[in-house]
């Protein structure tokens, strides 16, 4: 997926004015500037567009959880990815919203999408793991709808 169009989603989805997302960039320890968020809003077409690089994806994720957990004070912030992958994308999320497994196949069902608890945690295993898999846009973007779908019950 495009991590313009999941900032843009989550943000939504959470209600996130720009302050409050800047805040939780800042969460994640990464400098994001009032012009910076705009131009990272803007359609693709548009000349102003600017691409929301994995690194400033994973600081706002980390940031996201720091925002909604608590800060830990016995470890330092987590470092930010420099490759981000569904995978990872789904899990940041899932840890930000304290959810568990019956949790998250709740979510997909809300969307249309049953998965198994099998199924759903080849997803969070460790990518040398023989029963990983790799997460796929419908998938994340299903599971993203199903947070929509939740939050405006």
């Amino acid at each position: 997926m495009i991590n313009n169009d999941l900032l843009r989603r989550i943000s939504t989805i959470l209600n996130f004015n720009d302050e409050k997302i800047l805040v939780v960039f800042a969460l994640g320890e990464c400098v994001i500037t009032q012009e910076q968020l705009a131009d990272f809003f803007k359609e693709k077409n548009d000349s102003a567009y600017q691409i929301l690089s994995d690194n400033e994806l994973a600081s706002f994720l980390n940031g996201l959880i720091t925002e909604k957990r608590g800060a830990k004070d016995d470890t330092p912030q987590r470092q930010a990815e420099q490759v981000l992958t569904n995978n990872a994308i789904f899990n940041k999320l899932k840890i930000a919203f304290g959810l568990k497994a019956d949790d998250v196949t709740n979510i997909l069902e809300l969307a249309g999408l049953s998965l198994g608890k099998y199924e759903l945690s080849a997803f969070f295993r460790n990518v040398n793991h023989k029963h990983y898999r790799d997460c796929s846009d419908d998938v994340l973007s299903t599971f993203l709808n199903g947070l929509k779908i939740q939050a405006q019950q």
